[in-house]
């Protein structure tokens, strides 16, 4: 298994022009964000039904994926979980909030949409193919490569 170090090390091959880092820190953590809307947008009788929480922000379908997302990094590393964590946590909020002034679902489109047309014109620009091409799991390394180099003391 790889470590933490050894993903950033192969995911930065293709994310040095500086243009394209920039990209990244905006547009992976969109995607996360919309990602999580889209989920939230699910209709969630069934874990209504079995939690009974009356909770909007924790009783949808976002949550369960992100256990599981956070089972994740924590194998990984346990301050990247928690960095993850809350960022996860503010996803949540901030998209309970957006749904009630807004269908969550099609503003979750609209910015999962912007945001890969930026991915892949970052690549365009560093002039190689999204890391994800070569290993499914560089999407979810994305996010703690831009957590890890927007808020590390280097």
């Amino acid at each position: 298994m790889k470590t933490l170090d050894q993903w950033f090390e192969e995911y930065a091959v293709s994310h040095q022009n500086p243009k394209n880092k920039a990209i990244h820190y905006i547009c992976v953590p969109a995607i996360f964000f919309s990602i999580v809307g889209l989920l939230m947008s699910i209709p969630s009788a069934f874990l209504n039904n079995l939690l009974h929480l009356n909770q909007p922000i924790i009783e949808n379908w976002a949550v369960v994926v992100l256990i599981f997302v956070l089972l994740f990094y924590l194998r990984l590393s346990v301050a990247m979980a928690v960095k993850i964590a809350v960022f996860s946590f503010l996803c949540l909020m901030l998209n309970f909030y957006i749904g009630q002034f807004v269908p969550l679902w099609a503003f979750s489109i609209g910015v999962f949409v912007v945001a890969w047309i930026g991915q892949f014109y970052g690549h365009n620009i560093e002039g190689k193919k999204p890391s994800f091409l070569k290993d499914i799991q560089f999407l979810m390394i994305g996010p703690a490569w831009v957590v890890q180099n927007l808020f590390s003391k280097k």
